[in-house]
């Protein structure tokens, strides 16, 4: 078991950042560098992806923010440096020189050459979360990058809904009539970290929006699940990608992961008083069981929903059916380190309310989870993506390790959700 000692889990989100750094700095090329778990060594080729640069910044600026060594901010300004001066395009491709509305690359080479240039929803969400991290951090420059991406936002992807469209080419054309719970989620989470930096209240009102359209609004048509597919009108699409079931990004099916990140941000959002949507109020008739709860009911429902349908032996299924029946029991990851953060944010939510029984529950979870993370390490230390599908049982229960997979380059997890989760245990912990 491991101890509920905030110092222990900034130690282990430290120790998380030293396994990256300075390997995964590179500074010769620029940018950053993904490391293999098994070896530590950096994968071959010289791709670089938007969203591996956005979550490295955004490590190392928390690192400097948790107080860590001065490389934690050498790191961030590094790959903030390579954040513009490589991702973000230029004005032929997307508006004029220096706009706020030129986008960023998906996909560049080290040299800062674009491979793709795509405009993805995804990444600029994580283009914001970087800006954030690195201006709460005292990174110079980057509140003035923080408040011209909240402008391309704004300009290029806000929809008239307070959620974003999808991915676009360089000429800001979609590429196709989607929207995507994930890339909003991602963007409530930059806002939330806006928000932390600069003390804005309207950024906490973007992230609250977000989080009312998605958890709330959409999901009152799926009783209270989260379906991930959307038509450019915001109807649920319930066949999109059914062909493919294995797909790594758009997957079909409800993901437990997406459920306990999202039970994060609600609880994060109770922390902050963020606006209660009025169905998550006693006055709102259909809050469910949190209903006069606000965020914080919502939060719980929505850990507790992950569990009851997507709790496999040491992890959760990748995707599963309405009814718990599961589609894809890949273990990945991401799903099990966003179960840590839940979990500790929730344990802090609980105390806070004077909620004992909770906390107990959140607090024990959140131990038994900890005391579990060495299945998702390789030998280097760094997480794999992903362990093997197992059948359901309980939680604590006996992990099995077998042949776990590793990222494949480009990559974007730079050991991200984990980071992430010791850096909430650790300020969750705190408060």
């Amino acid at each position: 078991m491991a101890p509920h000692d905030p110092e222990a889990h900034r130690g282990r989100f430290l120790s998380t950042l030293r396994l990256q750094y300075p390997d995964a700095v590179d500074a010769q090329d620029g940018g950053y560098r993904l490391l293999h778990p098994e070896t530590g060594e950096y994968y071959t080729g010289d791709h670089r992806h938007l969203v591996a640069t956005c979550r490295s910044i955004a490590n190392f600026a928390a690192g400097a923010i948790a107080d860590g060594p001065d490389w934690c901010l050498d790191a961030a300004e590094h790959g903030l440096e390579f954040l513009e001066s490589a991702h973000r395009a230029d004005g032929h491709d997307g508006g004029d020189s220096g706009s706020a509305t030129h986008g960023y690359h998906l996909v560049v080479n080290a040299d800062g050459e674009p491979v793709d240039r795509t405009r993805s929803a995804y990444g600029q969400a994580f283009v914001l979360l970087a800006y954030a991290r690195a201006a709460d951090a005292g990174v110079d420059g980057a509140e003035s990058g923080l408040a011209a991406t909240v402008d391309l936002l704004d300009e290029r992807f806000h929809d008239g809904t307070g959620c974003l469209r999808s991915d676009c080419d360089p000429d800001w054309s979609e590429r196709e009539p989607y929207r995507g719970q994930n890339a909003n989620m991602h963007a409530c989470e930059a806002y939330l970290a806006a928000y932390e930096a600069t003390g804005d209240e309207e950024y906490l009102d973007r992230a609250s929006g977000i989080a009312s359209r998605i958890t709330v609004d959409l999901a009152a048509e799926t009783d209270g699940l989260l379906w991930e597919h959307y038509t450019a009108d915001w109807e649920h699409d319930f066949a999109y990608n059914a062909d493919e079931p294995r797909h790594q990004f758009r997957p079909p099916g409800y993901q437990p992961g997406h459920h306990v990140e999202w039970a994060k941000f609600c609880a994060l959002l109770d922390r902050y008083g963020a606006d209660v949507p009025a169905a998550l109020t006693a006055e709102g008739g259909e809050g469910g069981e949190g209903g006069e709860d606000g965020w914080y009911g919502r939060a719980i429902e929505l850990f507790d929903t992950a569990v009851d349908l997507g709790w496999t032996e040491g992890g959760f299924a990748y995707t599963v059916e309405a009814d718990g029946e599961i589609i894809v029991g890949d273990r990945y990851g991401w799903t099990f380190a966003e179960g840590i953060g839940a979990a500790a944010a929730l344990a802090e939510r609980a105390r806070d309310r004077g909620d004992e029984d909770a906390a107990a529950r959140f607090t024990d979870r959140h131990r038994r989870f900890v005391g579990d993370v060495d299945a998702y390490r390789g030998p280097a230390g760094l997480w794999y993506e992903k362990l093997p599908a197992v059948g359901k049982t309980e939680i604590g229960d006996e992990v099995d390790t077998a042949t776990p997979t590793p990222p494949e380059p480009p990559g974007v997890e730079p050991d991200y959700h984990p980071a992430s989760a010791f850096f909430e245990s650790w300020r969750s912990g705190r408060l």
